[in-house]
């Protein structure tokens, strides 16, 4: 049998031979899945070691790929947290679907170039597609939505807020915050995914002009408070520009109230950009879609597709139906680029990035083969899962402290509300490798947090679940008992 060639021949080995190594990786890639549920979830690691390891390649002898890829696999095994496992509860990190996979493999043998439309006319089309979409399920009129994919929510909500400062100041794309009368305001619940302080830095606005607004019941974020600091900031001389209402909450899934503050930007004239990176996949659902309803008023919207849509990082996009605001946010002519093509836009045109992977092959593919209705039924699956956790954890003594439709569950121990006993609680599951789940604050409160988002997990994973955690609890009290 052939052997690998090492060196440059390694680029563009035979046939034959790279016949071969797919089928080996292959093998590797379905021994995972098939050994995945019976491993920790996350084990700790030596740090030593793992840099030992990776320092043993020192990059001036070649390796043969039958040692190095079985040796990083190991690595991998057993030093990542196991975000396939169905047994990680943790942040929106899913398992991505089998043709999520086979689409990035495609798009990375492919490598189109995505900037320039005549570059890649079927990539550009496909993610063009994909956008019109997934904007109209969340409410746009599907021949007006404008857009891109971006490396995740991040990207998409910076998008989002040059957008907004490019539509309140025209003059902010050449001159700046320079352009800007004065301080610019936005605002976003104090529930949020803080990317936003970020975000403001990155655009020049500096990180005081977010405004986090208090929750009200529920943990949405309170619109009344809102008017009031929108009014009290006007006041004052501030510029409001942008307000964000979260679509699931990182923290507890919670889904802030759309038609009220769609209300309350349209009578103010400002922007509504809603963060739907985690929730928005519930608009392919018909039962769940309704949680969302209003969300097509805003005037952008984030969607994760490597949420709770299941395909591989990284991929999120920006919507809108703006697309002459997009392009003015993202102006530029260059003379060595091709030139456009009518009836066409080029990527690069409406987006932070430049050249950039072909993000909306895998959410394409994975979404041709299971359908909306595949998908609907996985969400539901979801959700009824995590209504299936919050009564065991119910009838076990814990308290239920979020409330959404969303399958994100949080709870707290009753019987000591400290954020050290919470913290310790969630360690004691991680590092015994039963489960993943994390701590965290709820408008102060010390809960633990669990999210079913991995379309692996069954009943009885979430039993297990529920098993870990009150073994951690009893864990605690003997402790506690021991140490009085």
């Amino acid at each position: 049998m052939d052997r690998f060639p090492l060196g440059r021949a390694s680029f563009d080995p035979p046939p034959s031979v790279s016949s071969r190594l797919w089928r080996d990786v292959v093998d590797l890639l379905h021994d995972e899945r098939a050994q995945i549920a019976g491993r920790p979830v996350s084990r700790p690691v030596d740090i030593e070691r793992l840099r030992a390891g990776i320092g043993a390649y020192d990059f001036e002898r070649p390796v043969a790929p039958d040692e190095v890829i079985p040796d990083v696999a190991g690595m991998l095994r057993a030093t990542t947290v196991h975000t396939t496992h169905p047994r990680y509860f943790g942040l929106f990190n899913p398992t991505p679907t089998l043709m999520s996979v086979v689409g990035d493999t495609l798009a990375a043998a492919f490598n189109p170039q995505m900037a320039a439309w005549s570059h890649a006319p079927a990539a550009a089309e496909i993610e063009a597609h994909l956008l019109r979409y997934l904007g109209g399920r969340l409410g746009y009129p599907p021949g007006e939505v404008a857009g891109s994919f971006t490396s995740g929510g991040a990207e998409a909500n910076l998008t989002a807020v040059l957008l907004a400062l490019t539509k309140a100041w025209p003059r902010y794309g050449e001159e700046g915050v320079r352009a800007l009368p004065g301080r610019p305001a936005m605002y976003a619940s104090a529930e949020s995914h803080l990317a936003w302080l970020k975000i403001a830095h990155a655009t020049g606005i500096g990180r005081d002009a977010v405004r986090l607004v208090p929750s009200g019941p529920g943990l949405r974020m309170d619109t009344a408070a809102l008017a009031r600091r929108i009014a009290a900031d006007r006041a004052a001389g501030d510029l409001p520009f942008l307000v964000v209402a979260t679509a699931g909450t990182t923290a507890a899934g919670v889904i802030d109230p759309l038609h009220e503050i769609a209300d309350l930007c349209r009578d103010q004239r400002l922007h509504l950009h809603a963060d739907a990176a985690y929730g928005g996949a519930a608009a392919l659902s018909d039962r769940l879609a309704p949680a969302l309803d209003g969300i097509g008023r805003a005037d952008s919207i984030t969607v994760d597709a490597h949420k709770w849509l299941s395909v591989p990082m990284g991929a999120g996009a920006l919507l809108c139906t703006d697309a002459a605001g997009l392009a003015e946010t993202f102006r530029v002519t260059t003379s060595y680029m091709p030139a456009e093509i009518p009836d066409t836009v080029d990527p690069y045109t409406s987006s932070q990035q430049w050249s950039r992977r072909f993000m909306g092959l895998k959410l394409f593919l994975s979404l041709a083969v299971a359908g909306r209705a595949g998908y609907a039924e996985q969400f539901e699956r979801d959700a009824g899962l995590a209504d299936d956790l919050r009564e065991r954890l119910t009838a076990a003594g814990w308290d239920v402290v979020n409330d959404t439709p969303l399958p994100v569950v949080c709870f707290a121990d009753p019987d000591d509300a400290a954020w050290e006993h919470h913290e310790a609680l969630a360690r004691n599951v991680v590092t015994g490798g039963r489960a993943w789940i994390s701590p965290v604050r709820l408008d102060g409160r010390a809960a633990l947090r669990a999210c079913v988002i991995s379309h692996r997990t069954t009943p009885s994973d979430i039993g297990e679940l529920v098993r870990a955690v009150n073994d951690a609890r009893k864990e605690a009290s003997a402790d506690g008992v021991t140490e009085t």
